[in-house]
C-alpha cells in the first residue's frame, strides 16, 4: 500500500540516518548565516516617515525643507532648568555651548540658532515667566539615525561639562538646587523610543523563555520535553535574525525595533505551540506503536497538515499588513510573516529529527510505552502492572457537555463574549507617543518642564504655511486670536519663493493630546475663513508639525484598517474553506474569532483603564491585536476541527466525533494557549505603555479562544448545524 506523502515526509525527516543530516543542516545554516549576515538587531533602526508623501503634514514638511531651511530639520530641544532661577552665568554658559556648536558642528547637524552672537540680556528675555527655564533647539538632518544622535548627546554633554564644570543632563532629581538639562522634542523622543525597544529585546527573550519553560514543566513534568521546543525555536530564530538583518541591510525592508521586539514573542509563543501539536501526537502514538521511527512517521502524518494550515493562516494574516500605507504597520509584515514561515518550517523538519534522536527519552520521567512494553517494564522492576488511565478524560467531559447541551453553551458563551465586546464601543484612543514612555525618561521630563514653565505647545509647534499669491498679508493676529493658541512666532518668508509664509504656532495644551488634535482639525476650518477674509484661496495653506502628523496618522491608520481587516478575513476564510471543504463551518470559525477579538478588545479596555489607570488605548492596538487574534485563534480551531473530521472519516457519529476531537486536542491546545497568552503577557511587564496594552489585549484574546471559543462555542455550533457543518464536502453525505 502506498504511503501517505506526509508519512513519507516523517520518515525522511526522522529517519535513522537522515535525522542527523537534518539537524546538521539546520545548525550549519545558523552558524554560516551568523558569520555572513548581520543580526537584525545590529542594523540601524528605520528613522523615516510613517506617512505617505501626499498627506498634508508631509507636504508641509517638504515645503519647510525647501523654503525655510533655518526652520527645517529634526529639532532636538535642550530644556534647561534651575529651581532657584537661571542666572546670567547659566545663560552665558549656554551661549558658549552654542558658540562651540556653531564653530564645530555635530554629526549631521543642520543648524543652530545664533545664541552666541546675542547679548546675554536678549536671551534672558526668552526665559519662562518664573525665570526657571529656557528651551534651546539644535536642528539635525531628517535622515539622522539614533546611533548618531546618541553620539551627539555625549558630545554635547562633554562640551557642557568643559564649560560649566558639571553635567546637568544626568542629575537625579530636578528639585536639587543646581542646573538641570534634559533632551526632548522630536529628536529626544526618537532616541528614547529606540532605547526602550532595544533594551526590551533581551528582557523579552529572557522572560519569554522562562515562562515557556515553567509552563511546560508544570504541565508535562518532563525537563527534556520542556527544553525541546525552546531549542527548535531558538535555532529557527538564529536563522531568521540574520536573514532579516541581510534584507534590512540590503534595503529590501526597513528594520523596526518595535516589530522585532514583538516578533520575538510571536516566534517563541507560536513556535512552541506548533511543536506541542507534533510532540503531543507523537506521545499518543508511542502508546500504541513500539518502534519510535514508525510512531514518529505516523505522528507527522496526523499532525503536519494541521500545523501547516495553522501556520499558513498566521503567515497570510500577518502578510496582509504589507497592504498598509502607514509605515509602522507595513514594516511589521515581512519580519512577522517570514519569521513564522521559517519557524513553522523548523517545526516540520528540525523537530522530527530531534524527536527521532531522543525517542521516548524525550518524555522522561513519564515515558510512554505500549501495553506490552509497560508489562515487560513492570516485570523488570518487579512491580505489578497497572492499567493505564484513559487519556483526555477531563476534556472528553467538556466535549460531551458541549455536544449534549449545545444551546445552553451557545447562550452562555455568547452572553460572555458579547458583553465584553460591547465594552469595546467605549474605547478612547490616543496618538500620544510620550504617554507610552516612563515618567523618568529624558524626553518626558523635558516635556514636563516645558509644560510647567511655558506653554505646553512649545514642545512641538504647529507650523502653518500660507501661499499669499503675491499679496502683502500678515495673519499673525488672526492666528493669535484663536482660542486654542498660546503664542504665534514671527512670520517667516520663503527663501526661494517669497509668496510662501511660515507661522509657528504654540498651542495652549499638550501638542500630542487628543484635544490638541481636535484643535488643529478646527484650525483647518478656521484657516479657510482667515484666508477668505484676505481674499486668498482656501486651499492655499498647509499645516505641519507633530500634531498635524498625528491627525494624518489617525486617518491613514483608519484607512488601512478598512482594507487590511476585510482582506485578511476573506483570505483566511478561503483557506479554511479549501482545507476543510466545509462552507458552514468556515463561516462559524471566522465569526467566532471575530467576536472573540471584540471581546478581547473590550476586556482589555476594562483592564487598562480600571486596573492600570490608563486614560486611553494606543491607536495601533486594534489592528495589531486583530491580526494576531484572528490568525492565532484560527490556529487552534484548525487543529481541533482536523481531529473532528478525522473521527468522522473513521465512521464515528457526528456528536461523538466532535466530543473526541475536543478531547484529543484539548490538553495540547490548552497548554499552547497558556504558553501563547503567557508570552504575550510578558509584554505587559515592559515600561512601554503601547506594548503593555498590546500584550494584555492579545493575551486575553488567546485565553478566550483557548477556554471559551474552541472547547465550548465551536463544538456547540457544529453540533447544532449537524450534517450541514460538513457541506459541501464528502462528509456531508454521511449519516
Amino acid at each position: 500500500m502506498k504511503k501517505h506523502p506526509l508519512e513519507r515526509w516523517g520518515e525522511i525527516m526522522g529517519g535513522k540516518k537522515s535525522r542527523w543530516v537534518v539537524l546538521g543542516l539546520w545548525l550549519a545554516f545558523a552558524v554560516v548565516l551568523a558569520f555572513v549576515f548581520p543580526q537584525v538587531n545590529s542594523v540601524e533602526n528605520y528613522s523615516g516617515e510613517d506617512l505617505p508623501e501626499d498627506e498634508m503634514s508631509i507636504e508641509a514638511s517638504a515645503l519647510i525643507d525647501e523654503e525655510f531651511s533655518s526652520d527645517a530639520g529634526l529639532p532636538l530641544l535642550i530644556v534647561w532648568y534651575k529651581d532657584a532661577g537661571l542666572e546670567m552665568s547659566d545663560i552665558q554658559n549656554i551661549q558658549s555651548l552654542y558658540g562651540e556648536l556653531a564653530e564645530n558642528p555635530l554629526q549631521k547637524q543642520q543648524s543652530v540658532p545664533p545664541f552666541a552672537q546675542l547679548p546675554p540680556q536678549a536671551l534672558m528675555g526668552s526665559l519662562s515667566e518664573n525665570g526657571k527655564s529656557i528651551v534651546t533647539p539644535i536642528f539635525f538632518e531628517e535622515t539622522i539615525d539614533t546611533d548618531v544622535l546618541k553620539e551627539n548627546y555625549e558630545e554635547i554633554k562633554s562640551i557642557t561639562q568643559d564649560i560649566t564644570g558639571e553635567n546637568p543632563y544626568d542629575t537625579e532629581s530636578l528639585s536639587e538646587d543646581s542646573l538641570h538639562a534634559r533632551f526632548s522634542g522630536p529628536a529626544g523622543i526618537s532616541v528614547d523610543a529606540t532605547d526602550l525597544f532595544a533594551s526590551a529585546d533581551f528582557k523579552l527573550m529572557t522572560a519569554t523563555v522562562i515562562i515557556i519553560l515553567v509552563i511546560l514543566l508544570v504541565i508535562y513534568r518532563s525537563p527534556i520535553l520542556a527544553v525541546i521546543p525552546l531549542v527548535v525555536v531558538s535555532i529557527a530564530y538564529l536563522v531568521v535574525s540574520p536573514v532579516l538583518g541581510w534584507m534590512a541591510e540590503s534595503g529590501w525592508i526597513d528594520k523596526d525595533a518595535q516589530s522585532i521586539a514583538i516578533m520575538i514573542v510571536l516566534l517563541f509563543g507560536a513556535g512552541t505551540d506548533y511543536c506541542l501539536f507534533l510532540i503531543t501526537r507523537y506521545r499518543d502514538v508511542l502508546l500504541e506503536e513500539e518502534n519510535k521511527f514508525f510512531a514518529l512517521a505516523k505522528a507527522v502524518r496526523e499532525s503536519t497538515g494541521a500545523i501547516v494550515m495553522s501556520g499558513l493562516t498566521v503567515v497570510i494574516g500577518l502578510a496582509t499588513l504589507g497592504l498598509a500605507d502607514y509605515g509602522a504597520f507595513q514594516r511589521f509584515a515581512v519580519p512577522f510573516s517570514l519569521g513564522v514561515l521559517l519557524t513553522g518550517f523548523a517545526v516540520v523538519t528540525l523537530l522530527p529529527a530531534v524527536l527521532a534522536i531522543l525517542g521516548r527519552t524525550a518524555f522522561w520521567p513519564f515515558i510512554p510505552r505500549t501495553v506490552d512494553m509497560a508489562k515487560e517494564y513492570a516485570v523488570q522492576k518487579n512491580k505489578p502492572y497497572k492499567e493505564p488511565k484513559q487519556n483526555h478524560r477531563l476534556m472528553l467531559k467538556v466535549g460531551n457537555f458541549a455536544t449534549n447541551n449545545p444551546w445552553l453553551v451557545i447562550i452562555l458563551t455568547g452572553l460572555v463574549l458579547l458583553t465584553l465586546a460591547f465594552a469595546s464601543t467605549n474605547i478612547k484612543y490616543n496618538y500620544d507617543l510620550l504617554s507610552s514612555f516612563p515618567d523618568d525618561m529624558d524626553s518626558v521630563e523635558g516635556f514636563t518642564l516645558i509644560e510647567e514653565n511655558f506653554s505646553a505647545g512649545e514642545l512641538a509647534p504647529v507650523k502653518v504655511i500660507v501661499d499669499t499669491e503675491g499679496k502683502d498679508i500678515n495673519i499673525s493676529e488672526e492666528l493669535a486670536a484663536l482660542p486654542y493658541v498660546a503664542v504665534v512666532g514671527d512670520v517667516q518668508t520663503g527663501e526661494n519663493n517669497t509668496n510662501y509664509q511660515l507661522y509657528e504656532v504654540d498651542l495652549n495644551k499638550n501638542p500630542y493630546s487628543n484635544e490638541a488634535m481636535d484643535d488643529v482639525e478646527q484650525m483647518k476650518e478656521d484657516m479657510k475663513d482667515i484666508l477668505a477674509d484676505v481674499e486668498i484661496g482656501e486651499a492655499n495653506f498647509w499645516i505641519g508639525g507633530e500634531t498635524s502628523e498625528q491627525i494624518d496618522a489617525r486617518d491613514v491608520q483608519a484607512a488601512d484598517e478598512s482594507i487590511i481587516e476585510p482582506v485578511m478575513i476573506t483570505i483566511i476564510f478561503l483557506v479554511l474553506v479549501i482545507y476543510l471543504r466545509a462552507l458552514v463551518t468556515a463561516i462559524q470559525l471566522m465569526a467566532t474569532v471575530i467576536v472573540s477579538f471584540f471581546a478581547a478588545l473590550g476586556a482589555g479596555w476594562l483592564i487598562i483603564t480600571g486596573v492600570l489607570g490608563h486614560e486611553a488605548m494606543a491607536s495601533s492596538i486594534p489592528l495589531y491585536s486583530f491580526v494576531f487574534i484572528i490568525a492565532l485563534g484560527n490556529d487552534y480551531n484548525i487543529f481541533m476541527i482536523s481531529d473532528v473530521w478525522k473521527n468522522r472519516k473513521r465512521g464515528l457519529g457526528h456528536k461523538e466525533s466532535i466530543a473526541k476531537g475536543v478531547a484529543s486536542t484539548g490538553a495540547v491546545i490548552t497548554s499552547a494557549g497558556l504558553i501563547l497568552a503567557g508570552t504575550f503577557g510578558v509584554l505587559a511587564t515592559l515600561p512601554i505603555q503601547l506594548l503593555v496594552q498590546f500584550g494584555i489585549v492579545t493575551a486575553i484574546g488567546v485565553l478566550l479562544d483557548t477556554f471559551i471559543v474552541r472547547p465550548l462555542l465551536v463544538p456547540a455550533l457544529i453540533t447544532v448545524f449537524g450534517r450541514l457543518s460538513y457541506w459541501p464536502g464528502k462528509l456531508w453525505k454521511k449519516d
